[in-house]
């Protein structure tokens, strides 16, 4: 059996430079963007529909507050708690689209089940009006 030795050596300069830049750069990137906002939303309106075709629909109209936010739309989550007769209880989220005002937001459910909770799960960012 032979010994070996495996010699490795050290990154050339020019390899070296490019990481470092390109650290530099990445490290730069949050700053170069600006501070993070999020909008102020709100659920108001909350109510179910009757049942058409076994399925009826939850509404609600939701307020947004968007006035330090640059954006005039953004992306947010509500996280819902199904009660179903038949099944256990589940939890879920659904994606909305937000733009200042208010906002009808809509989800469906077949007529044997219910909402058991309800919560803005997640507001997506915006960048911050100067």
């Amino acid at each position: 059996m032979s010994d070996r030795t495996l010699f490795v050596s050290p990154p050339s300069r020019p390899f070296r430079s490019i990481l470092a830049a390109t650290l530099v750069f990445l490290a730069a990137m949050p700053a170069a963007a600006g501070p993070l906002c999020r909008p102020a939303l709100t659920v108001n309106e909350v109510k179910f529909s009757d049942v058409r075709v076994s399925q009826r629909v939850w509404t609600a109209r939701v307020a947004v507050d968007a006035s330090h936010c640059a954006a005039r739309s953004g992306h947010f989550d509500i996280e819902f708690t199904r009660l179903k007769e038949t099944a256990p209880d589940l939890t879920f989220s659904e994606k909305f689209t937000w733009s200042p005002g208010q906002v009808d937001v809509s989800t469906l459910f077949w007529e044997d089940e219910g909402v058991l909770d309800y919560a803005i799960a997640y507001v997506a960012p915006c960048e911050c009006r100067p």
